[in-house]
């Protein structure tokens, strides 16, 4: 059996998430609000964390539906229970977004904030996000790009080469893929999409 192209994280604490996660929320929303939309679409939202942005996201589409996507089951449990009252509209599942649990075609929307650049493999991402996607379905999306959190990465290499600290980091490996724009691009439009605009 094939090693998932992911490997599973740390659990996170999503009580603490939901409450600490002001600057994911406000880039979220920046994003959401140049999102045109109908208002009946079905929407998936790729890393909904514990549904702060989904909500806003659901309150954009008053006749539409939203399916929550989350590697983190605490996450999960979480926007089910903060998104409780919204019903049928709005579900979550625990899944790997390189295998998305939707079925082909199926999809109007992929939305995604602070999430992609915690993929590694973006081949198989992009090439999932055209599979649910229906013909004129979108994806709008926004992640970390090539240069974030540099400094920490700067950082994380002095110490590596500190005696005595070597060892600790022995096999090392980022959990992050911070691309360029032009990688972005280049993948997308191999996965088969059509590519409005891309930016770092």
């Amino acid at each position: 059996m094939a090693a998932p192209p992911n490997p599973p994280p740390a659990e996170w604490d999503a009580s603490t998430y939901h409450r600490v996660s002001v600057p994911q929320l406000r880039w979220g929303s920046a994003v959401l609000g140049g999102v045109e939309l109908r208002g009946d679409e079905l929407a998936v939202d790729a890393g909904c964390g514990t549904g702060r942005l989904t909500e806003r996201l659901l309150a954009r589409l008053p006749r539409g539906r939203v399916i929550g996507i989350d590697r983190s089951l605490a996450m999960v449990v979480h926007a089910r229970r903060h998104l409780t009252a919204l019903g049928t509209r709005f579900s979550a599942v625990q899944a790997d977004l390189c295998d998305v649990p939707v079925g082909s075609a199926a999809v109007d929307l992929v939305f995604s904030t602070a999430t992609f650049h915690w993929i590694t493999d973006h081949d198989r991402l992009f090439g999932e996000v055209a599979r649910v996607l229906r013909g004129g379905g979108r994806l709008v999306a926004q992640c970390g790009g090539v240069g974030n959190v540099e400094r920490v990465h700067a950082w994380a290499r002095q110490a590596m080469a500190l005696p005595g600290l070597a060892p600790s980091f022995a096999g090392w490996v980022d959990p992050w893929k911070f691309a360029t724009a032009d990688e972005c691009e280049r993948r997308l439009r191999a996965a088969g999409l059509h590519v409005e605009r891309v930016g770092l």
